[in-house]
């Protein structure tokens, strides 16, 4: 799962690229793309749908997840609906060359951050919830699909990172802070205080809950309250404050370099940490190894704001020029919000659902999951803008270095004025 996270957030690299992707139009090379997937409900990713079918593209793993309700939902309805699958670090990108050569889905499937791309490129349909929405689905999968005031997709389940202890290298399992954190392992005479990924090439992903610790933060937001790129918080105070605790954290060897996306779980499961922050993904790694454990949320830095991860959620979305947008429109309200649709994409890969009546029924089977849904209420959803593509590089490049003992204040000063150049 943690290849999967990464692969995610390689995703804000292709963004930066995709308005000049669609403006290139032609969907022969979307077809090919997003063909060798396509699952046994028939069709050709990339044909687009018919006046009688309603085409969904989704990744392999939410494929089989969804096919059974969404077919179902159809023969209710009368269409024949066509779940196809396009792996997943190519889904965004032929999505939105195909919808604009008119030969794309209705409905796709992805995170939310892909929403200001999207827009951007007009590729998907502002969606009407039903007015009681709040009463049935949690705040935080509400506000990630909102843009610019405008709802543009039903969200179904929501990830971000806790904080994993293991019972024999620690006897504080829920600390108060990372200084407590820090005492504990060290008590424990753990190898590794804590698995965070780092490696060479940084990960602000697993980093932004000690980075909004210490102060830092990415964008600021106007009156009306949405994110302002001209308002960037990389190079600033508050980033220069985290610059500063992120050396300390890797001259005392808490960060380390040599921690990395490939063997940050592997490295708690074998023991060799004390602690590990990481996502729901890891859960099934953790269980198996038999180590006694405990999740919590993530603490800061004593004396410093809360840490806030980020929060990834999983929408549902309308293709601007889908064959049946009618029927698209209603699959939205019908199915993609309905408890029995989420519980099937719950038990085929259980990320924390944002669906509340979900959330009641999981809790006294899986209170791990229930964990991570609580969690991922006090989380600040992914940046969705355009400009965020520009921060993952330099900033996870950055906050490597630091770690790796360059100076902190002139490398996140860096940092901030290659993503100011590349936001423009």
């Amino acid at each position: 799962m943690n290849i999967r996270r990464k692969s995610f957030l390689a995703l804000g690299g292709v963004a930066a690229s995709m308005t000049v992707l669609a403006a290139c139009g032609g969907g022969s090379d979307t077809s090919d793309g997003a063909s060798g997937g396509s699952s046994d409900a028939g069709g050709d990713a990339g044909s687009g749908g018919s006046s009688g079918q309603l085409v969904i593209w989704a990744d392999e793993e939410k494929a089989p997840a969804l096919e059974p309700s969404a077919k179902a939902w159809g023969e209710q309805n009368g269409i024949d609906v066509v779940v196809e699958v396009v792996p997943g670090d190519e889904l965004q990108a032929n999505f939105i060359t195909a919808n604009q050569a008119g030969n794309g889905p209705d409905v796709t499937m992805g995170a939310h951050d892909w929403i200001g791309n999207l827009v951007q490129n007009g590729a998907i349909s502002p969606v009407q919830l039903p007015a009681d929405v709040a009463d049935t689905i949690a705040p935080i999968g509400l506000e990630a699909v909102t843009y610019d005031g405008q709802t543009y997709g039903v969200p179904y389940a929501v990830e971000t990172l806790a904080l994993y202890a293991n019972h024999a290298l620690t006897d504080t399992p829920e600390p108060s802070s990372l200084e407590e954190l820090i005492s504990a392992a060290e008590a424990g005479d753990a190898e590794n205080v804590l698995s965070l990924p780092v490696g060479e090439s940084g990960d602000p992903y697993h980093m932004q809950p000690l980075y909004t610790s210490a102060g830092g933060y990415l964008f600021g937001r106007d009156a009306e309250g949405n994110l302002d790129p001209s308002d960037l918080g990389v190079g600033q105070e508050g980033s220069l404050t985290a610059a500063d605790k992120i050396a300390e954290l890797g001259e005392q060897g808490v960060l380390k370099n040599s921690i990395t996306g490939d063997n940050s779980i592997s490295l708690f499961t074998e023991g060799k940490s004390a602690y590990l922050i990481s996502g729901p993904w890891a859960l099934a790694d953790v269980r198996d190894s038999g180590i006694e454990f405990t999740i919590s949320p993530i603490p800061g830095f004593e004396g410093m704001e809360p840490a806030a991860p980020f929060a990834g959620v999983n929408s549902f979305y309308v293709a601007s020029n889908g064959a049946n947008a009618g029927f698209a429109q209603q699959f939205m309200t019908d199915v993609a919000g309905s408890p029995d649709v989420a519980k099937a994409m719950y038990e085929a890969n259980p990320l924390p659902p944002v669906n509340l009546q979900l959330r009641e029924e999981i809790a006294a089977s899986d209170e791990h999951v229930t964990i991570f849904a609580e969690a991922a209420e006090s989380a600040d959803p992914m940046p969705a803008i355009p400009a965020m593509a520009a921060i993952w590089g330099p900033l996870g490049i950055a906050q490597a270095n630091i770690v790796g003992g360059a100076d902190p204040h002139p490398t996140m000063e860096a940092a901030g004025e290659e993503i100011a150049t590349a936001i423009g």
